[in-house]
């Protein structure tokens, strides 16, 4: 169980950082800290109680300078690594048994109260005493403070603004918008991935004419099961045009599970800037997966009555994950429809209308993606679009 007090929890100014600090006695609750740190690449400190000021050597409430779990793991105090101490710990993770000692502590963000008495509605009110962003009772909360810590390690500041990309009907021009968002997005100077979530789609990276490109795709990604490093994720991919790409290859279709999807996707989003998804508009466990990381979806909609009333079902389907669903219209138009109009008849907000690009159709050879042409309508499409998203979102992290 997770469940927030006050505000967001800071974003590190970036570069790789230390671990959280640990604040408790309980060495059963230090064992599942100190594994979870482990799971996520991070080395904490740990103290029974605020740690002393950095002149000082930092002292327990029992005496001790550091703690030592049941595991045998042992870590010093935190004085050295964060020169200021309580204060300056990127993260700090109290336990429930010492949330009384740290009633008095400098508040600041990035406090967690941790406990593991399912039971106990008193926990809350010792939140509010210390000034917790965020309550955790474990194990229900174990895969969000391996993310959580995972955040820390990896220096991430404030997580890429991610946009999917879906058609109302077959043929919408969905993927040519997700490939044309993501390559301006990468123009701008903006970190950006670019992920193919349809198996059965024939691939993004052919329409980058990158299909024989060195990388991994999406099936060397299928046993993945807990956290995957935001890094190494971004180092293994494809770059095609100043951008990454996770496709899919050319082999027998494999299944990649819902949960490898939501930790390729979550580490995707730690590094920063501008993820975009191509998405199918079959809705199983691992789309809806994605659907739940999104910012801001885009239904791509054909202006013909037949595509508006197949756009009505799909984004019904999306509509129950994504909070953020737009409608992006397509000429030519039937009569009595313009952009304005389908949007109103799918009760969605209307996000613009996708201009037509001379020769785009006919490039096929990935050499002239779609928004490629810096000045080309396409382009100057997806430029105001982002530039509209990261006002909105206060997003752009590069």
């Amino acid at each position: 169980m997770t469940g927030t007090i006050t505000h967001d929890p800071p974003h590190p100014a970036g570069g790789r950082q230390g671990g959280p600090l640990i604040v408790t006695e309980d060495t059963d609750l230090l064992d599942d800290l100190l594994r979870l740190c482990a799971a996520a690449g991070a080395t904490p400190e740990v103290h029974h109680s605020v740690p002393a000021p950095p002149a000082t050597p930092a002292v327990s409430s029992t005496g001790a300078t550091g703690v030592t779990g049941t595991s045998g793991t042992s870590r010093l105090s935190g004085a050295a690594r964060w020169p200021g101490g309580w204060e300056a710990a990127p993260l700090v993770l109290v336990g429930d048994d010492a949330a009384r000692r740290v009633r008095g502590a400098v508040r600041r963000r990035g406090v967690v109260l941790v406990s593991r008495d399912q039971d106990d509605p008193g926990v809350w009110q010792r939140a509010v005493e210390i000034g917790a962003d965020h309550v955790l009772v474990l194990p229900d909360g174990e895969q969000w403070l391996v993310d959580r810590i995972a955040d820390v390690a990896e220096g991430v500041g404030r997580p890429a603004l991610t946009v999917g990309v879906i058609g109302g009907r077959g043929g919408a021009g969905a993927s040519t918008l997700a490939c044309a968002l993501a390559v301006t997005s990468a123009r701008e100077g903006l970190r950006s991935l670019l992920v193919d979530a349809d198996p059965l789609g024939g691939g993004l990276d052919v329409l980058l004419g990158g299909e024989t490109a060195e990388g991994l795709r999406w099936p060397a990604f299928a046993a993945s099961r807990g956290r995957v490093g935001g890094g190494a994720l971004e180092e293994s991919l494809p770059e095609l045009h100043s951008l990454r790409v996770l496709s899919w290859d050319r082999g027998d279709c494999v299944a990649v599970p819902p949960q490898a999807v939501r930790a390729v996707l979550a580490a995707a989003r730690r590094r920063g800037g501008t993820v975009v998804v191509d998405l199918p508009r079959r809705i199983d466990d691992g789309v809806a997966e994605v659907l739940a990381q999104l910012d801001i979806g885009l239904l791509v909609v054909p202006a013909e009555l037949r595509a508006v009333a197949a756009a009505g079902r799909v984004a019904a389907a999306v509509g129950m994950v994504l909070r953020d669903l737009r409608v992006v219209t397509r000429g030519p138009y039937d009569s009595g429809l313009d952009d304005r109009e389908v949007a109103r008849l799918l009760g969605l907000p209307l996000a613009g209308e996708v201009p037509v690009e001379s020769g785009l159709a006919r490039a096929t050879d990935g050499k002239r993606p779609p928004g490629a042409s810096a000045r080309g309508p396409l382009a100057r499409f997806c430029r105001a679009f982002w530039e509209r998203a990261l006002v909105e979102t206060g997003g752009g992290a590069a």
